[in-house]
């Protein structure tokens, strides 16, 4: 894990550990660093009506923005079994929600549960994204 830093895993690590998936059994974590370093931890919420849950991404970028932070400078994203070589990647909405609150050149860490990864720039994962600067902003 050389190109992240430890940390930014360990809490996304450990932020699964706090996943309530009591229908799909599976948890995710996920570990934002703002940019004054500070790291906004959060997991993946299921509730009975399927569509009201969130996922651990948006719960991490809900406690950035409570804390006062706006932009991501990285994000590791803990999903999956050890040792099957299968990683969560963000999904579609939070892949958009990431992107609202960092640039293409943003970096993102996806892992399985044993530490395997694979990193990808946001524009890699979402190529020619609709955004703020869209807008004006």
């Amino acid at each position: 894990m050389s190109d992240i830093p430890q940390d930014l895993f360990e809490a996304a690590r450990r932020a699964r550990g706090f996943a309530h998936v009591p229908y799909s059994r599976f948890k995710v974590g996920a570990a934002i660093r703002s940019e004054d370093g500070t790291i906004h931890a959060g997991c993946n919420i299921e509730n009975a009506s399927y569509p009201q849950g969130q996922c651990a991404e948006s719960t991490a970028i809900g406690g950035m923005i409570m804390s006062g932070a706006k932009r991501i400078v990285e994000i590791a994203v803990v999903g999956g079994e050890e040792g099957t070589g299968t990683l969560c990647t963000p999904c579609g909405g939070c892949r958009q929600r990431i992107r609202e609150f960092s640039t293409p050149e943003t970096r993102i860490h996806v892992f399985d549960a044993g530490g395997w990864r694979k990193s990808y720039t946001l524009n890699e994962i979402l190529p020619d994204s609709f955004g703020p600067d869209n807008l004006g902003f």
